[in-house]
C-alpha cells in the first residue's frame, strides 16, 4: 500500500525542523543586544579631547562623545583613531594589552596603526590626526 503526498510523520518532522531551526537562525543574526553607533563625522580640527596625562604609555583612552580613541604606543607618541569598529559599527570599549578592543564581537586593533589584530573586523580603524600642545590633546 503506497501513499503519495504528505504523511503525518513528514508533517511532524517538518514542524520540528522549523521549531528548532528558526531560533538557531535568529541567534546567528548579527545582533547581540548592543547598539551600533552611527558613523557620524570626525570632530572638527582644533577640538580639545583632554589632557595627555589621561592616555597611558602602551595604552589608550576612548573618547566616546567624540567617537575617537587616543593611544600612546611609546612615551610622547600620540595616535588617534575612529572609535567605531569596522565590523558592525559598535563603539570600541577599551584599550588593553596593546590593543583597542571592541567587545561587541571580539575585534581587536593595534594601538600603533589601528590595524586589525583579531576578530571579525574587515579593515583597520581610520586614523585621525591629533596634536599635543601645553599638555592637551586636540584634533589637528
Amino acid at each position: 500500500m503506497t501513499t503519495d503526498g504528505l504523511t503525518r510523520r513528514h508533517a511532524l518532522t517538518g514542524a520540528a525542523v522549523v521549531g528548532v531551526g528558526l531560533p538557531l537562525l535568529a541567534a546567528c543574526g548579527g545582533g547581540d543586544g548592543s547598539t551600533a553607533i552611527d558613523g557620524g563625522s570626525t570632530p572638527s580640527a582644533g577640538e580639545t579631547l583632554g589632557p595627555a596625562s589621561d592616555v597611558p604609555v602602551g595604552g589608550g583612552t576612548v573618547y566616546a562623545d567624540q567617537k575617537l580613541v587616543v593611544t600612546q604606543p611609546t612615551n610622547g607618541e600620540f595616535k588617534a583613531f575612529s572609535a567605531v569598529c569596522t565590523h558592525q559599527g559598535c563603539l570600541v570599549a577599551n584599550v588593553d594589552g596593546g590593543t583597542i578592543n571592541c567587545t561587541c564581537h571580539g575585534s581587536a586593533f593595534s594601538i600603533e596603526d589601528g590595524s586589525v589584530q583579531g576578530g571579525p573586523a574587515p579593515t583597520a580603524l581610520a586614523e585621525v590626526a591629533v596634536t599635543v600642545k601645553d599638555g592637551e590633546i586636540t584634533t589637528a
